[in-house]
């Protein structure tokens, strides 16, 4: 456990349905929780780290920086989704991948087009979370966590973003974009990895 005067959280993200989630999951924290917009940041993020847990940290300690961030609890998370059938790609590169004005739709749709010949557990992923946080004092953390699952054949599900719609989730049958925002923050990668670092 780890003593810090937590009153403002700034979560690295302008991703709406990740501040969503993430309020979601900080609701019972006596704090403030901004997206970088609401803290009045706007700075550039390289993220050249070859795992999860570098870029995470890049983002916290970027933001860091910036005066607006002054005395807050810094926190960013890296995620994507992995394809074992692929060599676990996209990974790293999953907001990146085919480009970053590429929609979802379209991204989702050439995974399931390149796992058209994969059956069963050949279809395997995941997707991974690390969560990042820079204390005021200037320590860093970080907690990692995965939802394992399947790649659909369709995108099915119209609650959350991104991947979401074709990681099929057997013992839910369901992908994670059919859960509802309650269930999907109890059993995500992004929910399990927050959940650690707040026990943290």
């Amino acid at each position: 456990m780890i003593d810090c005067d937590m009153k403002r959280v700034i979560f690295a993200t302008s991703n709406e349905g990740k501040m969503k989630e993430i309020r979601l999951l900080l609701a019972d924290l006596d704090v403030e929780v901004l997206s970088l917009k609401e803290a009045g940041i706007s700075v550039s993020i390289v993220e050249d780290g070859e795992t999860f847990e570098e870029n995470a940290l890049i983002k916290v300690r970027t933001v860091g920086m910036e005066k607006e961030a002054q005395g807050a609890v810094i926190l960013a998370d890296d995620s994507g989704l992995e394809v074992d059938y692929l060599n676990k790609a996209p990974g790293v590169y999953s907001a990146r991948y085919m480009g970053e004005d590429t929609s979802y739709t379209i991204k989702n749709q050439a995974i399931i087009e390149q796992l058209s010949k994969a059956v069963g557990e050949e279809r395997s992923a995941r997707f991974v979370c690390v969560i990042a946080a820079l204390l005021p004092d200037g320590r860093t953390l970080t907690t990692r966590a995965t939802i394992e699952g399947q790649i659909g054949y369709r995108e099915e599900g119209s609650n959350g973003f991104g991947y979401d719609p074709i990681l099929y989730l057997p013992e839910y049958h369901t992908t994670t974009a059919g859960l509802s925002m309650e269930e999907k923050n109890r059993i995500s990668h992004r929910g399990k990895a927050l959940r650690q670092m707040k026990e943290r």
